[in-house]
């Protein structure tokens, strides 16, 4: 079978890591570097000119022209965190560079911390990868169907399962009819209008989505894409052993597993779209690993401050 160079790329080896981002002091650097590219910008005033020092642990700035002072890591992800940087990079790394999921748990032990500690960073970099996933949208052929997360009590199966979270996975392939982009978006119900709001959200007017013949994809056509309707009788071929749906239930199996066989035993319905936005922002930047922490460090530069009594309150995502 011929090799599949994009699975066997170096990526980020944990020497190279320690090398680059080892020290406070390369922390520091790095989240400077992101935030400000061309030099330090005042906030208030957008002056350039400034002073700066360590307040214990804590790098300030201190505008020359307004005397207005920031710190490093105000209004960033990282506002007001007691833990050293190093601790937080260390996380990026094992949520960037693991090809499976990591649970809090897991992470608590690899980090050394209480698990309230490592769930609230495990989180905050989640909804960093959720929010930088919130402008995709999907051009060209797109595969999407139909899923679920959860149903692990008794009750209805299926469609309408009040046990399940319901999503929709759209997958974008190009004329080598390669996987390129994907979407997990989780909806109120597969209900006509809920459909028609994602596609305006998720999809390109100019889109040609190829679905199987469940009734709510046809809202696909109000916002100007193309549909391209697979109707699946009793008695035929399912469809996922149909060539125009490879793609995406291929991908819908891989993420299933990889948060089922992650996270074991809880609730769904809280907080699906850090899960499913998680598992995207790392598919979507599959093509360069090397290149996925210096990326989500400037995303976590530009999300702002995420404090956990929002974190698990914030049920935004509908």
């Amino acid at each position: 079978m011929k090799m599949n160079r994009l699975q066997f790329q170096q990526g980020l080896s944990l020497k190279a890591f320690l090398a680059n981002y080892g020290g406070e002091d390369q922390c520091e650097a790095a989240i400077e570097s992101a935030r400000w590219p061309a030099g330090f910008i005042c906030p208030k005033c957008k002056g350039t000119r400034y002073c700066s020092y360590k307040r214990g642990r804590v790098k300030v700035f201190q505008c020359s022209a307004c005397r207005k002072q920031t710190t490093l890591t105000e209004d960033t992800v990282f506002h007001s965190t007691k833990l050293p940087l190093t601790t937080w990079f260390l996380a990026m790394y094992f949520l960037t560079q693991n090809k499976n999921n990591m649970s809090s748990l897991e992470l608590m032990r690899l980090l050394g911390l209480t698990y309230r500690a490592a769930w609230r960073i495990k989180h905050k970099l989640m909804q960093v990868m959720f929010e930088r996933e919130q402008s995709t949208k999907l051009h060209g052929r797109v595969e999407i169907d139909d899923s679920y997360l959860g149903g692990e009590y008794q009750g209805k199966r299926g469609r309408g399962s009040e046990n399940k979270v319901p999503f929709i996975a759209a997958v974008e392939t190009n004329k080598q009819n390669n996987p390129v982009y994907a979407l997990f978006s989780p909806v109120q119900s597969f209900g006509h209008s809920d459909v028609k709001t994602w596609a305006s959200q998720k999809l390109a007017p100019s889109a040609t989505v190829v679905s199987d013949g469940f009734w709510c994809f046809t809202a696909v056509t109000q916002i100007g894409c193309s549909h391209e309707r697979h109707v699946v009788r009793k008695g035929t071929m399912k469809t996922q052993k149909m060539e125009c749906f490879k793609w995406v239930n291929t991908i819908l199996g891989n993420v299933k597993n990889a948060i089922v066989g992650t996270y074991h035993a809880f609730d769904f319905s809280k907080y699906p779209h850090r899960y499913l936005g998680e598992y995207q922002y790392r598919f979507n930047r599959r093509f360069d690993l090397a290149a996925m922490l210096p990326r989500l460090i400037a995303a976590t530069v530009c999300t702002g401050r995420r404090p956990e009594v929002w974190l698990r309150t914030a049920e935004d995502w509908l």
